[in-house]
């Protein structure tokens, strides 16, 4: 066992007593140690109850014969941190959760790890673990939140955010407003629609590193309980199998994952997400590829915040597994990848069907012909943007208009509330990407604030930075290269015309090429003071198009 580094043999009688001093047995200490790495804390809903899927991993883990050690790594919730400050450590803080359960468990060499993640970076991040350090891993989310209920509509937190802009126009009174506070965000959980802490937590099971249903299964249902009961019991038949991550990390397991996240329309910020994931397990995933599988992949489920559905009526149409199911029809999904149930995704999903026609509609009847991401690029983004284009009103898929240049996301949304930018125009937020924010600040408020004044389907919104998976409208983010590492996007200029075209993938500055080039040549990064993490961070941080990862 990987653990008998640290336990077994006369000379590792201190190391035993150190574990004695924990309260273990002669027993316990023999038995397989599983590592728990669990992201609880009382900061994030998402988080709040982790404790008790602990201890139900914990249980399972004991009942199959081994002996949990469990630890802790840091959590943020994108929510709170948003529109301030907070948000530049959001992104960042994905490699300091990868880094935190490596550490631990490569300090203490177990036996085997459960991942006890559920909101925003935390996923991902320890994902990234996971197929870094190649031992016997599972994971098992906290899963989704309920949606809230406000006058007779279910309603989630990008409901609230697109009801500020909502109220500040006059569209609606405060005291609605206020209401609304009360009742979008109903308990524990990730929050209701296809944000990206929700299509993270279903893809976990797409790629086969978490049991099924993991994604879809509510929080405060007891059956959540008893899947880290059975993640607990099945880590125990992944060490004694020696089931690794590169086993199951494979090419074929991350287009899986591209095909059911343009499926179900999922959050642009999984194009940061797998890209960095499939480094770590040594894959190439270009934008290219995201492109490539889209437009073969029909978008079945429209789940907020670009339609009415939520998590939970995904779960109670047959969830994940029936979309794979539905998507397998076509032969659009690698049945024959290998997953943490010790079985392949064919035999997994094999008898699952589709339970309600307009949550997971069938192949002949889409919501739209291709997936829900396109990948777009052009002189203003030569190594590409993202859109979530089933989230962009139909009359926005072809736009062109006038540059209106911020240099922050601050600058952009005030003027969006003040009512000071025209019909037509292409907002364009620069200096937000990983090294200009730093940590590419995710933006709900400036596109929930075009929502809210009604010109969602007048105006278009591009930048560096991204956006959270509750967003929508024309925005497009991840424009790289980003403007502090001198791209494109850090010479528009108020006025430029910009062309945006999203079936043809397209982005450009309509200036000419010696223009263009003109500009950059005179362009010279801007002085700033940074300090601590972040510091270190934006020196080390690449572009959206890598998946912002650090360089080597």
């Amino acid at each position: 066992m990987r653990s008998d580094q640290m336990k077994k043999g006369m000379e590792r009688a201190p190391h035993r007593s150190l574990f004695k001093a924990l309260g273990l047995t002669d027993r316990e200490i023999e038995q397989p140690m599983i590592g728990i790495a669990n992201s609880a804390n009382q900061v994030i809903p998402g988080h709040l109850h982790l404790q008790q899927i602990s201890e139900a991993v914990k249980a399972g883990v004991r009942m199959a014969g081994g002996t949990p050690l469990e630890f802790y790594t840091i959590g943020i919730c994108d929510g709170i941190i948003m529109g301030h400050e907070g948000m530049k450590y959001s992104l960042s803080s994905r490699e300091l959760i990868a880094d935190s359960v490596e550490s631990m468990a490569m300090a203490y060499p177990f036996d085997g790890l459960v991942l006890i993640p559920n909101c925003d970076k935390i996923t991902p991040g320890m994902l990234m673990s996971a197929a870094r350090l190649n031992i016997p891993t599972i994971l098992v989310s906290g899963g989704p939140m309920l949606a809230g209920q406000f006058r007779g509509k279910e309603i989630d937190l990008a409901t609230l955010f697109e009801a500020v802009g909502r109220a500040k126009s006059g569209r609606i009174s405060f005291d609605e407003l206020t209401e609304m506070e009360g009742c979008a965000c109903p308990g524990i959980g990730s929050c209701a629609g296809m944000f990206t802490a929700n299509s993270m937590n279903c893809l976990s099971e797409v790629l086969g590193l978490a049991l099924p249903y993991n994604g879809t299964i509510p929080a405060v249902h007891a059956d959540r309980l008893r899947l880290a009961k059975e993640s607990g019991i099945q880590i125990m038949e992944l060490v004694k199998k020696n089931l690794l991550p590169s086993k199951i990390l494979t090419k074929k397991a991350f287009e899986n994952a591209i095909t059911v996240d343009m499926a179900f329309g999922g959050s642009t910020n999984t194009s940061l997400h797998l890209p960095a994931i499939a480094k770590e397990a040594g894959i190439s995933l270009p934008l290219q590829t995201f492109n490539k599988i889209s437009d073969r992949t029909p978008h079945l489920c429209n789940l907020s915040p670009a339609g009415p559905h939520h998590l939970q009526d995904l779960h109670r149409a047959g969830g994940i597994p029936a979309l794979m199911a539905e998507l397998s029809r076509k032969k659009l999904i690698h049945g024959d990848a290998i997953t943490v149930t010790g079985k392949t995704v064919s035999e997994n999903i094999k008898g699952k069907k589709q339970l309600d026609p307009e949550v997971i509609r069938p192949l002949e009847n889409p919501y739209h012909p291709v997936g829900g991401l396109v990948f777009l690029f052009g002189n203003l983004a030569p190594e590409g943007a993202v859109v979530k284009r089933s989230a962009v009103d139909e009359t926005m898929l072809k736009h062109q208009g006038s540059a209106r240049v911020f240099d922050s996301e601050e600058e952009a949304l005030k003027a969006i509330l003040s009512k000071k930018i025209r019909k037509g125009e292409v907002l364009v937020i620069r200096f937000e990407g990983p090294k200009g924010g730093p940590g590419m600040r995710e933006m709900l408020a400036p596109t929930s604030a075009i929502v809210g004044v009604g010109m969602d389907r007048e105006v278009a919104l591009l930048t560096d930075g991204r956006f959270s998976g509750a967003s929508r409208g024309a925005a497009i983010g991840h424009v790289s290269p980003e403007a502090e590492a001198g791209g494109p996007i850090a010479v528009v200029q108020n006025g430029d015309l910009i062309e945006i075209d999203i079936p043809g993938k397209k982005l450009n500055l309509l200036v000419s090429d010696e223009e263009l080039k003109n500009r950059l040549s005179k362009w010279k990064p801007r002085k700033r003071e940074l300090k601590g993490y972040l510091r270190r961070y934006a020196r080390l941080v690449t572009s959206g198009h890598t998946g912002a990862v650090l360089e080597e």
